[in-house]
């Protein structure tokens, strides 16, 4: 129930009166990317609201944080540079993903 009393079918028919459609979205992985991590919801709630042609996705959910470098370029520069996957991660990071870059400034 919603607050107030009101029950679900009427809020529905008050939302599409004002202009506002409420559709769920069926979805099994969303990933959002910001600089140096990446966030990655499984099998999250989406659900997308229009008003007035504006279109606003949410999801509900619990993300899995990842670094943004994939993990066949951390192997590698942990197995180049002889240090350990997580020095890897770091040095890569501070490269910005440069592998190159990464192993040199670790052996250096």
């Amino acid at each position: 129930m919603f607050p107030g009393g009101m029950n679900p079918r009427n809020m529905s028919r008050m939302m599409k009166q004002m202009g506002i459609k409420n559709e769920d979205i069926p979805a099994s992985k969303v990933t959002i990317e910001s600089d140096g991590k990446t966030l990655v919801f499984i099998n999250p709630q989406v659900q997308l609201m229009e008003v007035q042609g504006q279109k606003t996705y949410t999801v509900i959910g619990t993300p899995k944080v990842e670094s943004g470098i994939p993990e066949e370029d951390v192997t590698m520069v942990a197995e180049q540079a002889n240090v350990s996957k997580e020095d890897a991660l770091k040095a890569l990071q501070d490269c910005d993903g440069d592998i190159a870059a990464a192993i040199s400034s670790l052996q250096g």
